[in-house]
């Protein structure tokens, strides 16, 4: 061969392989694709396969196609996870059985994000999930995993859109996403909503708007720098929710009660009542990447979160049952009342490295990060007493007149957490890697009791350290396939509620464990992903009451587990069929040792509450033509029992969606939902006396221009 024929052979070869690996990387993402290949829950970006431990995303797209207004319309479409009707209204989140602590679990961009108000997704590229023990990464949480809503960020190009929808019981929403590019590595991003509805369809009015700004600056370059500033106003309604009620007004308590049978968006609260709420943060990073392939990331965040929220819980007489429930049935409204804010700052810096040391391929992570928070509790005095209702006058418009109300302090918290941590992936060989990290918690903690006039009637204080382990091996036979051992361990502290009392005050953290066996397959084109795991996760140390009433802090003498199957599929199966499909079977759930004083329902051997066996979701869609494209999705539960296990099931449930979409051009798409078709009745929220009900049928048309 001439050398002219070689020059030309090398220079085909240079020129071809560079274009597989484009496609590759260029396949569609976030809010063109339903499946997603990278994840930054991890603390910085990785690929989903180099994650020894299983990881939902969900992505723009879905969070379009499905209209997911909130993160628990988004936690929804994900398996495994449950929700507790919570006192107060705070959204107790279950994941594999365990609580993820409204304190702990939930984050914005890899910081801390205190559950006190509404969460919309008006502002977030994805949403992630990941599932098992956190805290190597996270500090103190729950045995379930992490949620962390990922931002939408600035990007060098010029692009926006504004998307209205309309629909039943009055519902309007506009959202803008504008994206202005100001120099060669320079954009803002403006993110707004306003949202407004008579009801959402399981009893609640909505009344929210929102925006974020985000600036980014050399974008891409060894210094890149971002500022962003966020604010949510909720002055939402309240539906506090329905009781339960029996088969017939002569049935035992462990008779299987049925949910009530009345409409989901009937409303019996008092027109007065309201869930309002706001979260206003301030955000910098600065992420300086080395010339030798590795990065710090520096961020941080100072933020107030504020509630004020008057409930009503509604009461039947204890003699009524489906036999005897009429629309002359009298309701009780028992007002609950939460006033609360919470200043916070989040500082936390993130190191990554990728070497070669003593012969092996090291991925070391490494970081620090500081909370303080604090948090005050408010009464209020002066509010007019409880007025009944029947259940034949849903929306009877009582309402009561608080302006006059006395707000004081009734407790007040303070908080400092620091911690540190690393962990290193290293190639040892040339398909495994193997996974190691350690995490070290310290945090100083006070409670005060504050009288009507200003005193501090007592007070509590609290030091904890701990240590959180995290081990896992990945065996990566090729490209579309790789397989995972993981184990993990997290702990939560006595002030994962933000309170103490004489006896959690001197109680050392919960310890949990998790255990996980999984795979991330990708066929052979790379479009289309399973996920699969068997997971065991315990915790076994729970806090309990001591019966010896001198004690002087309380028992960790609890245990429980669970354990069970999962399996996420995304993806395109054709050019044209697109599938996103999350499912979780959890036959084993147990409370192993129960405490000496349990609530009635928590006892030895039982299944505990929040644990269906079954759960998931699917949903598809199907390019019909070059403009037109439809969609389907189903959402289901298997039976499950409310908090504490009263000893009777709510039943399961499924429920169908429908969604047809038409594009005119680049610029204009018509969208149309119609959710719960058949207006199916199901409990989405539990609590013993009482569950929230799911929304019904709800329709939708959505207009998209895009400029």
């Amino acid at each position: 061969m001439s050398a002219t024929a070689q020059q030309t052979a090398i220079d085909s070869e240079k020129t071809l392989t560079p274009v597989v690996v484009k496609e590759r990387a260029e396949a569609p993402e976030g809010k063109d694709a339903l499946r997603a290949t990278t994840t930054s829950i991890g603390k910085g970006k990785q690929a989903l396969r180099d994650i020894p431990q299983s990881v939902t995303v969900v992505t723009e797209k879905l969070v379009d196609d499905r209209n997911l207004d909130t993160l628990k319309d988004v936690l929804h479409n994900t398996a495994g996870v449950t929700f507790q009707a919570a006192e107060g209204g705070e959204e107790d989140i279950r994941l594999r059985g365990f609580s993820l602590a409204t304190t702990g679990d939930i984050f914005v961009d890899g910081l801390r994000d205190p559950a006190f108000y509404e969460r919309d997704t008006f502002n977030s590229d994805r949403i992630e999930l990941l599932r098992g023990s956190a805290s190597m990464l996270f500090g103190r949480g729950s045995t379930g995993g992490a949620v962390n809503q990922v931002s939408k960020q600035p990007h060098a190009m010029d692009e926006s859109e504004i998307s209205t929808t309309l629909g039943n019981y009055n519902y309007r929403r506009i959202t803008g996403d504008f994206n202005i590019q100001t120099g060669e590595n320079a954009a803002l991003r403006i993110n707004a909503m306003a949202t407004k509805a008579d009801n959402n369809g399981a009893g609640s009015s909505i009344d929210k708007k929102g925006i974020a700004a985000t600036y980014r600056f050399g974008i891409g370059t060894a210094d890149e720098f971002s500022v962003g500033a966020y604010d949510l106003d909720n002055n939402n309604g309240m539906n506090y929710g329905i009781p339960w009620i029996k088969p017939t007004s002569a049935s035992a308590a462990s008779t299987t009660t049925l949910i009530n049978q009345l409409d989901p968006s009937a409303y019996y609260g008092l027109a007065s009542d309201y869930n309002a709420g706001s979260a206003q943060y301030l955000t910098a990073s600065h992420t300086h990447r080395f010339q030798d392939d590795s990065e710090l990331k520096t961020s941080i965040r100072k933020g107030r979160f504020e509630r004020d929220q008057r409930a009503n819980t509604i009461r039947l007489p204890n003699t009524t049952g489906l036999n005897n429930l009429t629309d002359a049935t009298v309701l009780t409204r028992s007002a609950k009342l939460k006033i609360q804010d919470l200043d916070a700052l989040y500082l936390q810096s993130d190191y990554s490295h990728k070497f070669v040391a003593l012969g092996f391929k090291h991925e070391v992570l490494a970081g620090v990060d500081f909370a303080d928070e604090a948090k005050n509790v408010y009464r209020a005095s002066g509010s007019t007493a409880n007025l009944g209702t029947t259940v034949g006058t849903p929306d009877d418009g009582v309402w009561v007149n608080e302006s006059q109300r006395v707000v004081s302090v009734s407790s007040a918290f303070q908080a400092k957490n620091m911690g540190v941590y690393a962990q290193d992936m290293i190639q040892v060989a040339p398909h495994w890697k193997v996974l190691a990290g350690l995490r070290y918690d310290s945090m100083e903690g006070r409670f005060d009791n504050v009288s009507t006039a200003g005193v501090i009637t007592s007070s509590y204080q609290q030091s904890i350290a701990d240590w959180s382990k995290r081990v896992g091996v990945l065996y990566q036979p090729n490209e579309l396939s790789s397989y995972h051992f993981s184990f993990g361990t997290s702990f939560n502290t006595s002030a994962d509620t933000y309170s103490y009392s004489a006896l959690s005050a001197n109680t050392d953290p919960e310890q949990s464990r998790n255990i996980e066996i999984g795979a991330k397959l990708d066929t052979a084109d790379k479009r289309f992903t399973t996920r699969l795991a068997l997971f065991y996760s315990t915790k076994y140390n729970e806090r309990n009451t001591d019966p010896d009433s001198a004690a002087t802090a309380l028992l960790l003498s609890g245990q429980r587990h669970t354990a069970g199957f999962e399996i996420d599929t995304t993806g395109r199966l054709t050019d044209k069929w697109e599938v996103y499909g999350s499912y979780m079977w959890m036959p084993t759930a147990v409370i192993d040792i129960a405490a000496p004083t349990a609530q009635a329902g928590e006892r030895q051997g039982e299944r505990p509450s929040l644990t269906p066996e079954h759960s998931g979701t699917v949903w598809t869609t199907y390019q019909v033509t070059p403009q037109w494209r439809v969609g389907t999705g189903i959402n289901f539960r298997s039976e499950q029992a409310p908090n504490r296990n009263p000893g009777w099931l709510a039943p399961g449930f499924a429920t169908l969606d429908l969604m047809s979409e038409y594009k005119f051009d680049e610029r204009y798409t018509v969208k149309a939902n119609l959710t719960n078709v058949a207006n199916k009745l199901y409990a989405d929220s539990l609590y013993t006396g009482h569950y929230v009900p799911g929304a019904g049928r709800m329709a939708q048309v959505t207009l998209n221009v895009k400029f």
